[in-house]
């Protein structure tokens, strides 16, 4: 008898720090925020042992990309653990519910950058020593100068014309360095070459690319795609856009991944006439206008993140041509926390067609939308540098939020226009 206590106590003990363990796990790894669509019930796809008793709270004045109904406001849930044990409590967003386009076609980015980015420093000979202004001005790669002496610098002439001109003076040079604005100083040097004053930096104003559409809303004309943004291929540095525009392109072949190797989609612009205006660049991708909206596909829903469950689901993307086809692909792991916005999920290519013409994800395909139980849960971001079958992926909510924000800004460009 008392032994089979000791066991009852000992099962009842593992069984408590088993429940705090799982507890203290889903109160760090889900989110304090969700959204659901009017009239729908906040539900967990892959937590089904986490329920959630919901009550009113006070409207707050939440900033969102989604549509808020106005009577609902916010609502607080407390999640428990198997019905009992209480996790945490979360604020849940009655939102109207979103229909988009997925696309998965091709097209070309053009962007100039608001200010113009450092993409190196170097010396150079001046007066039998080597110099190094830049450098000795505390101005790094990926360092974005947006001013010399209050003229504003919106391309790489700018910057070479601002130096010559300085006639050996000592310049006020503004910059941004990962989000903080400040001035150094620097005093340009007289190349022993050319007897012209110089900075000893490399500089870069523009970008172009290829990626892959994700949605479209036809009712704003607005577009997302890529899933992550456009960096400097030098700094690795998120490019700041000041304008740029989109263009249709064709695929016309594609450079197979290995492992070690990432492959890459061959492409080319059709025209120099743009399809489109873009608007944002950020960390969920690539956002702007459209002139003509593609029709080759239906609108489907956007899914909520606690919506997404792993398993089946559809990827379009194109690699060869310019139209989508669908492939198949598997949702391996869901990340509900968010903490790195292009990283939400992990996928893997499970299509054969797929995997014998590219050999899995490839640069260009960033942005494919992934479509599961009808309705659009993501976008492709990466390829794992080792297993090109398989890749990251990012919630399809995410870009959404953003593309709204993104048709803010079209609607100010209007008016001001």
């Amino acid at each position: 008898m008392k032994k089979a206590v000791k066991i009852f106590l000992v099962m009842l003990y593992i069984a408590v720090l088993s429940a705090a363990a799982l507890i203290v796990y889903y109160d760090l790894r889900l989110p304090d925020k969700y959204y659901v669509t009017k009239g729908g019930t906040l539900e967990f796809e892959n937590n089904i042992s986490i329920m959630a008793a919901v009550s009113t709270a006070e409207a707050e004045d939440i900033q969102t990309g989604f549509s808020q109904t106005e009577a609902e406001g916010i609502k607080s849930a407390r999640l428990k653990l198997f019905g009992i044990f209480p996790i945490k409590t979360v604020d849940i967003c009655e939102v109207e519910a979103a229909a988009v386009i997925p696309c998965g076609i091709p097209f070309g980015i053009k962007m100039v950058t608001d200010g113009v980015i450092v993409v190196d420093v170097n010396s150079f000979e001046s007066g039998g020593a080597l110099v190094s202004p830049a450098s000795e001005a505390g101005i790094r790669p990926g360092d974005i100068i947006v001013s010399i002496s209050g003229k504003d610098m919106t391309c790489n002439e700018d910057i070479s014309s601002a130096v010559a001109e300085s006639g050996g003076r000592t310049v006020g040079v503004r910059i941004i360095r990962e989000g903080t604005e400040s001035v150094v100083f620097m005093k340009p040097e007289q190349s022993s070459s050319d007897s012209v004053y110089r900075a000893g930096m490399w500089v870069r104003d523009s970008s172009a690319g290829i990626g892959t559409m994700t949605m479209y809303d036809p009712s704003t004309g607005c577009f997302a795609g890529l899933g992550h943004p456009v960096c400097d291929i030098d700094t690795g540095e998120l490019l700041p856009l000041s304008s740029g525009e989109s263009a249709e392109v064709v695929i016309s072949g594609v450079k197979k991944g290995e492992s070690g190797k990432p492959g890459e989609l061959i492409g080319a612009f059709v025209s120099d006439k743009p399809s489109g205006q873009l608007l944002m660049n950020c960390k969920e991708g690539i956002f702007g206008v459209l002139e003509n909206a593609p029709c080759f596909t239906t609108a489907v829903p956007v899914a909520m993140r606690q919506e997404i469950c792993t398993g089946e689901a559809v990827i379009y993307s194109t690699v060869k041509g310019c139209a989508p086809e669908a492939y198949t692909v598997e949702i391996e792991r869901i990340d509900l926390t968010g903490d790195d916005n292009c990283r939400n999920m992990v996928i893997k290519i499970t299509d054969d067609r797929l995997t014998e013409l590219s050999g899995g994800i490839v640069q260009g395909m960033s942005g494919s939308p992934i479509i599961q139980n009808g309705r659009l849960v993501g976008a492709v971001t990466h390829v794992f540098v080792n297993d090109p079958l398989k890749g990251y992926a990012i919630f399809a909510d995410s870009m959404y939020e953003k593309m709204n924000e993104a048709g803010k800004l079209k609607d100010i460009s209007d008016i001001a226009a």
